[in-house]
């Protein structure tokens, strides 16, 4: 299988509809998961040390911002599941926002990342 220079994902429907955008630099991968109210809030760096057979996670977040749950979760896991290191820029707002649809972005953004792991190691 060619490997692919962008991967694009989409889940959800209506306020909680979530995207997942996902470029190649070099080996590494930058990846935004974002809502239509797209932003920057979090940012987290997955690193996988292949000496030591684990991944790790650094993240810087934006004031007033909350979505380091969703950025340090994906940066973690892609790297410790495709032994590279990623940046992952999140940023997902909603006014007004429900305990039920925090919920639902959190599950289907769990899903977005479960998918392009799934797709990108296939390659």
């Amino acid at each position: 299988m060619k490997k692919k220079d962008k991967y694009e994902l989409t889940t959800g429907e209506g306020r909680t509809k979530v995207n997942l955008v996902a470029y190649h630099m070099g080996n590494d991968l930058v990846v935004c998961i974002y809502n239509k109210n797209a932003h920057i809030g979090a940012i987290a760096l997955g690193e996988y040390d292949h000496k030591e057979d684990r991944a790790s996670c650094s993240v810087i977040t934006r004031l007033g911002h909350k979505d380091d749950l969703v950025a340090q979760k994906a940066a973690y896991l892609m790297s410790r599941f495709l032994k590279r290191p990623v940046c992952v820029i999140a940023g997902i707002h909603l006014d007004k926002i429900t305990t039920q649809e925090i919920d639902e972005i959190l599950e289907s953004t769990g899903d977005l990342v479960d998918e392009f792991i799934s797709r990108i190691a296939q390659q």
